[in-house]
Parts: C-alpha cells; structure tokens; sequence
C-alpha cells in the first residue's frame, strides 16, 4: 500500500515533463494518490493534458491564479470532483521577463505588482479554498528558492516575491494548524525548467552548484520524493518549514578552491 493510498489532492504549475510540479506528481501517483491539475492558458492545455492522463487523471482544469473568480471556479469544481481534498501543491510562478534581464533596482512597479501576485499572493488565495474542502485537515506546500534567502545575480524580483512566499507559507502554517492543515515549503536547487530558462545565467549557474553542493545537483526525482514525504502522515509535525533539497549547496559559505578553475 502506499504512503499516499486514499489521498486525493490539487497540483498548481505543470508546465511539462521538465516541471518539478510534474516530478512530484510522479511521485504522488506512484504512492497511490489521485491527481487533480490546473493550467494556464491553452498553449499549456495541449502540453498538460497527455501527462495528467498518463497517470489517469481527468481532472485538468484551467485557472488564472491573478483572477479570483477562477479559483473560486475550479475549487468549486474539485468540490464537486473529490468531494474533499487531502494536499494543495503550488507551483506557481511569474515576473516579467524584462524584469529578470537587468538590474534589480530597475524593477518597474508593475513587474512587481506582477510578480508578486501571482507568485506570492496566489498561495494564500489557493490555500483560502483549499482549507474550506479538507474537513479532515491536510498538507500544503509550495516550491521555492535559495535567492530568497541570499543574492542571486539575475533572480531579481522573482526572489523578492520567493521571499514572500516563504513568509506567507509561516503565516498560513500559524494560521491553519488548528484546522490540523500543515503548511511547508521546499527551496529546490537548479533544475533544467522552462521557467528556469527565464532566468539570466542559469546554465552557469546549474553548473555551479553542480561543482559547489556536497552531493552535486538534484532532479525532478529527488524534490518529488521529498514533496510526497511533505505531504504525507508520515510528516504531520512538520509545518511552515522550508526543506532545502539543493545538494546541501545552501549551507556552503564558499566553494572548495581545489574544484574551481581559478
């Protein structure tokens, strides 16, 4: 039987068979769990579709997180689908791109505002719905990344928001727990995504980590395992946590000068 046998729950943030989002829900339906999923836009729709029906879901529904009235629609329908729902995933995220490829203190307030909404302001509204259709309590996460915590030349805005995220995971985590509703998120190191291909100097920076992290980089596989691990009973004392599954890279103060080229 496995972990997840029974467990019913959303996936926010399948892009394609590169996203993490898809690494975990590989892992969810290799444990027994059902999948719902949420896409946006069309282009989306073609990409997502084969991979939800692959592991034998039909719940693929399209929603614009910046946009109440469709969060309310999708969650309304996941009501009707599930009944009740076990775990949320977000996996969400987006700044524009012209925000991303400059400097920093470039950042217009609309790529802001932007940012923010949809990669921060979102997970609270989804968790707002989610939490109304977990009668039984349940688990939330989010993904992620170390440029909230530290400069990440080129992450620029998207590590503001990131860093708001986080907060907003601590803050659910408080405000839910009495409804027995675990909050957590996973800082993932580097892996090859589209929207990674977003980020300036992401293949340098791939291969930096790869170089710096105790165990090197990490993988769809491995940020799976640990979100089912998350989301599972086997972690009910576990929440408003951020689990890094980077390789150990985020407890490095500096490389080791025998593996670089200097």
């Amino acid at each position: 039987m496995g972990l997840m046998e029974g467990k019913k729950g959303l996936i926010f943030g399948v892009a394609n068979k590169n996203s993490i989002a898809w690494g975990i829900a590989q892992a969810l339906h290799a444990q027994g769990a059902e999948l719902g999923f949420s896409y946006a836009g069309e282009i989306l729709k073609k990409r997502i579709t084969p991979l939800a029906e692959s592991i034998g879901s039909t719940f693929i529904e399209e929603c614009d997180v910046s946009n109440d009235q469709a969060i309310d629609d999708v969650f309304a329908k996941a009501a009707d689908t599930f009944g009740s729902i076990d775990f949320l995933v977000h996996s969400v995220a987006f700044a524009p791109r012209e925000d991303l490829t400059g400097r920093f203190v470039d950042t217009s307030r609309e790529g802001f505002h932007i940012a923010l909404d949809i990669s921060a302001y979102s997970m609270l509204a989804l968790a707002r719905r989610a939490a109304l259709i977990m009668p039984d309590g349940g688990s939330m996460m989010a993904m992620t990344y170390f440029g909230a915590e530290k400069v990440t030349p080129g992450y620029n805005v998207m590590a503001v928001a990131k860093a708001a995220l986080e907060t907003t995971v601590r803050y659910l985590a408080w405000d839910l727990g009495d409804q027995k509703i675990r909050v957590n998120a996973i800082s993932a190191g580097p892996i090859k995504t589209l929207a990674a291909a977003g980020v300036k100097s992401f293949r340098k920076s791939l291969h930096y980590v790869g170089e710096v992290a105790p165990v090197g980089n990490v993988s769809q596989a491995n940020v799976g395992d640990t979100a089912c691990f998350l989301l599972s009973d086997w972690a009910t004392g576990i929440t408003g946590e951020v689990v890094h599954v980077d390789g150990g890279y985020n407890i490095m103060g500096a490389p080791d000068p025998e593996k670089m080229d200097w």
